[in-house]
């Protein structure tokens, strides 16, 4: 992650955009706004910049077991691809092992590579399912995503107090209604309340 490090030319697009929109960017509290502009989108989309590989690490083991693992409220920050606001929430992803198994932490570093480029929930939810698959060859994988995204609260239709829930399920969370349903069950209550 190069949080630090600013991406080259969006100083110089911020500080049109500044001018586009009515602004002063020589304005004393704009003055470093294009610097900071451009350090903040580097870390919003430093997913572009690392692979599946790398975010998984070392921590792919071997084991025994087959029962679900399920690791919940998984934070995540994305910006929306049709608007470029922001969209977040929680994510939840569970696996049925056959002989592998991930690091847990691991989970959020897959859950960061996805979320942090331009994107839409729908696809970020099948690119976590396909990852775990991809890293694991588990009997399955489920997905389910909640967000709340900012081009649907503050422009547009401005329901602020809506969401957007998302699944994705391979293997036994696909074709067996009974193991989706505890999946369902075990997440249920950590789902928004109404």
């Amino acid at each position: 992650m190069q949080e630090e490090l600013e991406l080259p030319g969006l100083s110089a697009l911020t500080e049109q955009w500044l001018s586009a929109v009515g602004e002063d960017p020589q304005r004393e509290g704009l003055l470093k706004t294009p610097h900071r502009v451009a350090k903040a989108w580097n870390f919003l989309t430093d997913g572009y910049r690392m692979t599946l590989d790398e975010a998984a690490g070392n921590a792919v083991f071997e084991a025994e077991g087959s029962e679900m693992v399920i690791v919940k409220d998984i934070e995540f920050y994305s910006m929306c691809e049709h608007h470029m606001l922001p969209f977040y929430g929680r994510a939840h992803v569970a696996y049925i092992p056959d002989g592998k198994i991930l690091g847990l932490s691991k989970f959020a570093r897959i859950v960061d590579l996805y979320a942090r480029r331009l994107q839409v929930q729908e696809r970020i939810t099948t690119q976590l399912a396909d990852a775990v698959q991809e890293l694991l060859a588990p009997k399955g994988v489920a997905v389910l995503m909640e967000g709340t995204h900012l081009c649907m609260a503050m422009r547009g239709v401005q329901k602020q107090n809506s969401s957007t829930t998302t699944s994705a399920m391979r293997g036994v969370f696909r074709d067996d209604p009974r193991t989706r349903a505890e999946f369902m069950s075990a997440v249920q209550n950590t789902l928004r309340s109404r």
